[in-house]
């Protein structure tokens, strides 16, 4: 059995001398896998990459629909049940005690420990249709970042008003042959400098993003901006059945902004066995969700006080603001390096799961299960596979035609993250904990979090609602071959 050595925060050698010389034990977690390096720092990386996407800069258009007072509410209710859900889901990465129990590498492990059955599947297919969804849809967010950057100089150099249309197409032909290359980290374990990396530069463009508005609000620049306790005014800004449908999505995507349930386990897989796992985990989810939500509530209430009622979808690639431009680029080169690396947090499980099923299936097969080693100058050795090559190659290709083809899809992303939300994040690890903890059935802890799994259950179903109506706008009003709307 041979042991793989790091020597460096992306190569892997592999070296079986080392267990000639009795040196085995030490370099190998309970379980007889290499290893693990991973401390609460670099999961709380992990989460922050995950979580603080470029949708925090969207976050002063949902404060805008729900009001000042609905508005930071529903922001701090959905931080308090990402939290409290994310730590009973830590718990149950070993089973059947968290801390003792045996090691479940993926979400669908996790359920297949503690739920089994056709419930195992089910999380499956939520997982993984989300991973794809968002990788898809940070394709698209990347690419209209990129753009921005040509559009800003365009507006310096010809004025606000003139044309500056651009193709997205050759920007997410860029992105994914960044991410080929990316793609080629062999698994979650290795991501932690680029999830570090990614984490600054989400830092970055939040804190210009929050910085520009504090300016606007202090400067009382551009026309009167209207703020109200409720929102968005009907009979005003928007119908009734407008204010309904986007009250509607609004929820929805405040809701989504905190999930990171998805890659939660693969996350914790990472962290070293001393302290216990789920210990690190939950003081890393905590800081991750704490983080986010001060960048939520600060962008969001400090974006709805520059904006007003007429807050932008994104305040940065939808020009809310136009000088500094230089400042406006370098936010969005942040974004654009930001989802460099939140691609590869969501893609490695998908990857990890498709190796290590056709490996299973196939075991004789030397395409899929052959490790050929490279020599990299400065880097060590790095263990080239044939099959992981194409698949991961094929998978990005595949991603960055949808993307090209469907420019609305983030609506649709929408959508999946409706469909996504209530399983992954609230009704698994809400099960789970009930079956580890052998909770009495209508006890008043079982029906309190039952509770809870319904009322979310039906966030989950308006915004989906939410979503179809503005897919289906979308879908209206679509042109191709325009740059889609931000």
């Amino acid at each position: 059995m041979a042991r793989e050595m790091q020597r460096s925060g992306m190569f892997i050698e592999q070296n079986t001398a080392d267990y000639e010389n009795g040196d085995a034990q030490k370099n190998l977690d309970d379980d007889g896998r290499p290893k693990r390096t991973g401390t609460w720092v670099t999961a709380s990386a992990h989460i922050i990459t995950a979580v603080i996407g470029s949708g925090v800069l969207s976050l002063a258009w949902a404060i805008a629909q729900l009001g000042w007072v609905a508005g930071p509410a529903v922001l701090m209710i959905f931080s308090f049940i990402t939290y409290f859900t994310s730590t009973l889901l830590a718990d149950c990465y070993r089973a059947p005690d968290p801390v003792h129990g045996k090691r479940n590498y993926t979400y669908m492990d996790v359920v297949r420990a503690y739920l089994g059955g056709r419930k195992v599947q089910l999380c499956g297919l939520a997982q993984y249709a989300n991973l794809l969804g968002v990788t898809i849809g940070y394709t698209i967010t990347a690419s209209i970042s990129m753009v921005a950057v040509k559009r800003s100089n365009c507006f310096h150099k010809h004025g606000h008003e003139a044309k500056c249309q651009t193709s997205n197409n050759p920007f997410m032909i860029i992105f994914a042959c960044i991410q080929i290359i990316l793609s080629q980290i062999p698994n979650f374990h290795e991501l932690s400098w680029l999830s570090i990396l990614a984490a600054i530069m989400s830092f970055t463009y939040a804190s210009i993003g929050l910085g520009l508005s504090i300016a606007k609000v202090a400067g009382g620049t551009g026309h009167v901006r209207t703020t109200s306790l409720t929102g968005v005014t009907v009979g005003v800004d928007v119908s009734g059945s407008e204010k309904v449908w986007r009250t509607f999505q609004a929820i929805g995507d405040i809701a989504f902004a905190y999930a990171f349930s998805t890659v939660l386990v693969e996350i914790q897989d990472t962290l070293k066995s001393s302290p216990p796992e789920n210990k690190s985990m939950k003081r890393a989810s905590g800081i991750g969700v704490m983080t986010t939500t001060l960048f939520y509530v600060l962008c969001g209430i400090v974006g709805y006080a520059a904006f007003g009622n007429d807050a932008p979808g994104n305040f940065l690639t939808g020009f809310g603001f136009y000088e500094p431009f230089w400042l406006i680029d370098f936010a969005n080169v942040c974004i654009a390096v930001h989802l460099i690396g939140a691609y590869q947090v969501f893609a490695q499980p998908l990857f990890g799961f498709v190796e290590k099923l056709c490996a299973r299936r196939y075991p004789d097969n030397k395409f899929i299960t052959r490790e050929h080693a490279v020599n990299v100058p400065c880097c060590g050795v790095y263990y080239l596979n044939f099959f992981r090559l194409v698949w991961r190659t094929a998978y990005v290709i595949v991603t960055a035609v949808l993307a090209m083809l469907f420019p609305f899809f983030n609506d649709f992303l929408g959508l999946i993250g409706a469909g996504s939300f209530w399983p992954l994040t609230v009704y698994f690890p809400i099960e789970m904990h009930i079956a580890q903890s052998k909770i009495p059935k209508y006890s008043f802890r079982w029906v309190w979090l039952k509770i809870l799994s319904w009322v979310c259950l039906v966030v989950s179903l308006v915004a989906a609602a939410g979503s179809i109506q503005g897919l289906v706008r979308s879908l209206s009003a679509y042109k191709p071959f325009q740059t889609p709307k931000e």
